[in-house]
C-alpha cells in the first residue's frame, strides 16, 4: 500500500473514531445518558412523599409492581418509561432511606410539590434543587475518599460518578400544583397574574443546576388541569366546558402558563450557552389522549376514574367507607380502560400511551427523541 493511500486510510479511521465519540452512541447518534435527575410533583414521584410522610397505600401499584411502590398510580409513571427508554434502572427517591440505588440518577420529585414555596408540600422546587446540590457534593466527597483509599466495595457501586453529573439528563415535570393551589386559595385571574413570578422561580432553579454542571434539560409543560376529574366535579358551571367536558377557563390558564414557559426556556437557552434544552408539549399529548379516549380503548366519560369515589362522597384512593349500606372506595376491575387512576393522577395505561407519544420527539421542541436530547442546538 502506497504512503498516500495509507495516510487517507488513517484519516478515515480517525474521523470515524471522532464521530463515534461525539455521538456517544456510534452510528445511532444516541446520547447514552449515564443518569437521570428528576424534579417534580406526584406525576413523577417514585417514593419521596411516601417516605417523608404517610406511606402510599394499596391498591396503588397493583398493576405493575403488585404492591405499593410510592407512586400515586396503579403502576408506572412517565418517568419510569423515560428510564426504560434510556435503558436505565427506575429512579430511587432521594428521600427514601432503604433499598435505594443512585448509580444512574436520583428522583427529587415529591407529591404535592410546586415550583414556588407555600403550596401543598414543603418540598418545592427550590428545596429539590438544594437537595440535589447537597447530594452532588456529598457523592463527590464520598467517591473521592473511597477512590483514594482503593475501596470499591458495595457503597461505591450504588452511587453516582462525579464525572457523570455533566453528562446526565435533567428532567422536570412540575407546575401543575402552583395552578391547582392557586385555584383553591385565589381567583383564576390571580392565578394567571402569578405565572411570571412562578416562571422566574423556575428559571432560577435551572440556572442553579447549570452552575452545578447540568447541561441537558428535558422540560414538560403542564397538562390540561381542567380535564382532571376532580377539576370537573368541583366546577359545576355547564357554561365553562369545552368539547371534551373539561373546565375551559382552567385549561386556558394552563395554556397561558405553557406559552410563557416556552418563551422563558428560549431565553434561558440564549443565556446559558452550553445548555441543551428541550421543551415537551405535555398539554397537547394529554389532551390528544382525552380527545381520542374511546378510539384508544379508554372510557370516554371525563369524570370517570378508577380508584376512590365521588358519588356525593369524596373518598381518597386506598380508603373505603360504608354509607347507608353501600361500600365506596373499591377500585375498578380494569384500570387499563381509565385515563385517570384516582381523579388527579393518570393510570399506567395512560402514562404508557403518553410516553410513547412524547419520547419519540413528536411533541418536542426541537423535535428530538429523548435518547438524542443531547443533540439539541444551542440558542446562545
Amino acid at each position: 500500500m502506497g504512503l498516500l493511500k495509507l495516510r487517507r486510510l488513517l484519516v478515515v479511521l480517525i474521523l470515524g473514531l471522532l464521530i463515534g465519540v461525539t455521538t456517544a452512541g456510534g452510528g445511532s447518534g444516541k446520547c447514552g445518558f449515564p443518569a437521570v435527575y428528576n424534579f417534580g410533583d406526584s406525576n413523577s414521584d417514585t417514593g419521596g412523599i411516601s417516605a417523608a410522610f404517610n406511606a402510599i397505600q394499596p391498591p396503588n401499584g397493583e398493576t405493575f409492581f403488585r404492591r405499593p411502590s410510592g407512586r400515586a398510580c396503579d403502576g408506572r409513571l412517565i418517568v419510569d418509561f423515560i428510564a426504560e427508554k434510556l435503558k436505565l434502572p427506575y429512579l430511587s427517591a432521594y428521600l427514601d432511606s432503604l433499598g435505594t440505588n443512585f448509580r444512574h440518577g436520583a428522583n427529587f420529585a415529591t407529591g404535592g410539590s410546586s415550583i414556588c414555596p407555600g403550596g401543598y408540600s414543603p418540598f418545592h422546587l427550590g428545596i429539590q434543587v438544594s437537595q440535589f446540590i447537597q447530594f452532588k457534593s456529598r457523592i463527590t466527597d464520598l467517591f473521592n475518599r473511597l477512590h483514594s483509599n482503593n475501596k470499591t466495595s458495595i457503597p461505591i457501586k450504588r452511587i453516582a460518578r462525579p464525572q457523570e453529573f455533566s453528562k446526565a439528563l435533567y428532567t422536570f415535570d412540575i407546575g401543575q400544583n402552583d395552578l391547582a393551589y392557586g385555584y383553591q386559595h385565589s381567583s383564576e385571574e390571580q392565578v394567571r397574574a402569578s405565572i411570571p413570578d412562578i416562571l422566574n422561580t423556575f428559571s432560577e432553579a435551572v440556572q442553579q443546576l447549570y452552575k452545578e454542571g447540568a447541561r441537558y434539560f428535558w422540560v414538560h409543560n403542564t397538562g390540561p388541569i381542567g380535564c382532571l376529574p376532580y377539576s370537573i366535579l368541583y366546577n359545576k358551571s355547564p357554561d365553562n366546558r369545552d368539547s371534551n367536558g373539561c373546565v375551559e377557563s382552567q385549561n386556558e390558564v394552563s395554556r397561558e402558563f405553557n406559552r410563557q414557559l416556552k418563551s422563558r426556556l428560549l431565553k434561558l437557552g440564549k443565556k446559558l450557552p452550553l445548555a441543551r434544552i428541550i421543551h415537551i408539549d405535555m398539554y397537547s399529548a394529554k389532551y390528544l389522549l382525552i380527545t381520542e379516549a374511546k378510539t384508544q380503548g379508554f372510557v370516554k366519560n371525563p369524570v370517570k376514574f378508577c380508584c376512590g369515589s365521588y358519588y356525593g362522597y369524596h373518598i381518597d384512593c386506598g380508603k373505603r367507607e360504608v354509607v347507608n349500606g353501600t361500600v365506596y372506595g373499591n377500585p375498578c376491575k380494569d384500570p387499563s380502560r381509565h385515563i385517570s387512576w384516582d381523579g388527579i393522577h393518570y393510570s399506567e395505561a395512560a402514562n404508557l400511551w403518553i410516553a410513547n407519544h412524547i419520547l419519540n420527539g413528536s411533541f418536542s421542541d426541537p423535535p428530538l427523541p429523548i435518547d438524542k436530547a443531547c443533540r439539541a442546538p444551542s440558542y446562545a
